[in-house]
């Protein structure tokens, strides 16, 4: 453990409070709000996740309003956020907190972990912000601040790496000031000391870190290599009969995108084309009792969806269909549906859904 800097929280606080942005969730200290903004922020940059912040607030202004809204409602109001995961989980943690907790938000840090979607991180989070329990954050801006500061090479997504920052953030927590000092902490890491071409010349740690002073500022911090990452091929159906109904299935079992609607999917080992992919078992199967007119297909170049740990290489075919089949609905329903970003980006800009 390096030796602690006494001063280094006074000096982290004093530059906050004169740099600090004025972020929405700043102004309040009700754990909800909090919670929801730390959540939605999870994975998501602040200019991106403050819009849903304030649509959500306004939408379920409580933790009563969440808990009792459908999970339909609440993922189609996160679409476009990604990691659906998330809204899945704050959802059924505010049911918890309606059933198990009679309504009453956690006020400890021990408690708050058991709340589902929630880690160390966001627990220690509302623990200082709401309730001033000098709990520290540690997240990839922390993870950055002090293995620069102090010149650790200790591999920051490894099991010794996570307890090592995780004791010296608590050591150097103001426990008279927790909320402020974990904030200031983050916010230093996402504004001053930034993952490439940080502001050393004008930062008020360079006498005193590390990394700078030795010069180490592209080594630190160290992480792992990720995973590796898969690749997968989607072939969307977009079904369309005479009547200008399509077809939107709602995705079952864990993985991607749970509980959410997308096209009928076909997926393959690789790109294919038109002859290749009705020989597809998967497609005939999905097809036998469609009456189709014709199949064409829609974008020859693949659209590249990213997610952590894998790559979709999504083309949409069209499919027009002689009859109906069961639970075709109307292009207004479907729009209705909670979707993911690709498909909801495809409906927006299908002509023939948007064209009449």
């Amino acid at each position: 453990m390096p030796k602690i800097n006494s001063q280094f929280s006074k000096t982290l606080i004093t530059w906050y409070l004169h740099s600090k942005r004025n972020l929405p969730w700043r102004s309040v200290s009700n754990p909800y709000f909090i919670w929801l903004s730390e959540i939605i922020l999870q994975q998501t940059r602040v200019a991106q996740g403050t819009p849903y912040y304030f649509k959500f607030i306004s939408a379920f202004p409580n933790v009563k309003d969440l808990a009792e809204a459908d999970e339909e409602t609440v993922l189609k109001l996160w679409q476009g956020l990604g990691y659906y995961s998330r809204a899945r989980n704050l959802h059924a943690a505010a049911k918890y907190i309606m059933t198990d907790l009679n309504g009453v938000f956690p006020t400890t840090f021990s408690e708050i972990l058991k709340l589902k979607g929630v880690g160390d991180y966001t627990a220690s989070a509302i623990a200082s912000i709401c309730f001033n329990e000098p709990t520290a954050v540690v997240d990839g801006n922390v993870y950055r601040v002090l293995s620069r500061y102090y010149g650790i090479a200790t591999p920051i997504n490894s099991t010794p790496g996570i307890k090592e920052f995780k004791l010296l953030a608590q050591k150097l927590i103001d426990a008279s000031q927790p909320g402020t000092h974990n904030q200031a902490m983050m916010e230093f890491g996402a504004m001053h000391c930034l993952p490439k071409n940080p502001d050393c010349i004008n930062c008020v740690f360079n006498a005193t870190c590390v990394a700078y002073q030795k010069d180490k500022l592209g080594e630190l911090p160290v992480k792992l290599k990720k995973t590796k990452v898969k690749h997968r091929y989607f072939n969307f159906l977009v079904v369309l009969s005479s009547e200008r109904k399509t077809l939107l299935n709602q995705r079952k079992g864990k993985g991607i995108w749970q509980n959410l609607y997308e096209f009928p999917l076909v997926e393959t080992k690789g790109q294919v084309g038109e002859a290749e992919l009705v020989l597809n078992e998967d497609f005939k199967n999905l097809t036998n009792k469609w009456e189709m007119e014709s199949i064409s297909l829609y974008n020859e170049e693949a659209v590249v969806h990213k997610l952590s740990h894998q790559h979709l290489y999504t083309r949409f075919w069209i499919v027009i269909l002689n009859s109906e089949i069961e639970q075709m609905q109307t292009i207004s329903e479907i729009k209705e549906k909670a979707v993911p970003v690709l498909i909801g980006n495809f409906i927006d800009k299908f002509p023939p859904f948007n064209d009449f």
